[in-house]
């Protein structure tokens, strides 16, 4: 790629998500999907029946523009014309589509996840190298702290103190990081 990506995390809770394809690859997109609320609709001329055991609106058919009428994000999972098809539609309304393995047809990566105890990672290698994202994820997940949860409260009673004291940004940090130290005062190293 010749520009950086610009990382986000999308609320995507209750909102119309198109995925054109209907093979293994596209299944594999729907648990992520659904688990962030997604109202899915697969648009493909078959179906494998991991996709038609969930909630997702199917649709057995060829792709048309109009399926991408009031959609918030869209997932080509199909082959590579298809993918250029939604992907030229999909641009010309302003939508970002994530054309799993086909970094040529997309505008937007679904990174490696790591969710673990409230807290949500995404590796990004820009569509370059999917398995590296997958590797790198696997390390970080490993390398997070199994209290998080405990972290999570020392940040919660922090920042209510930070905003009754009106605490700025810039020393927020090195106060958290020194409460979180605290948990492990006395701890065994």
């Amino acid at each position: 790629m010749s520009t950086e990506v610009f990382p986000t995390f999308l609320k995507l809770s209750h909102r119309r998500v198109l995925v054109v394809g209907g093979g293994p690859v596209a299944a594999s997109k729907l648990a992520a999907l659904s688990a962030a609320g997604a109202d899915i609709t697969v648009v493909a001329p078959q179906v494998v029946p991991e996709i038609r055991a969930t909630s997702a609106t199917i649709h057995e058919r060829e792709f048309v523009e109009a399926d991408l009428e009031g959609a918030w994000f869209v997932v080509a999972a199909a082959p590579p014309e298809v993918n250029r098809r939604v992907s030229a539609a999909a641009e010309a309304r302003h939508l970002f589509v994530n054309a799993v393995d086909d970094p040529a047809h997309a505008s937007a990566y679904l990174g490696g996840v790591v969710r673990k105890q409230g807290v949500t990672l995404a590796i990004s290698t820009g569509g370059r190298a999917p398995a590296l994202a997958g590797l790198l994820r696997e390390g970080l997940e490993a390398a997070l702290p199994d209290d998080l949860t405990e972290w999570f409260d020392v940040a919660d009673r922090a920042r209510k103190e930070w905003k009754a004291r009106e605490i700025p940004m810039h020393k927020r940090r090195p106060s958290l990081l020194a409460a979180i130290n605290d948990l492990y005062e006395g701890l065994a190293v």
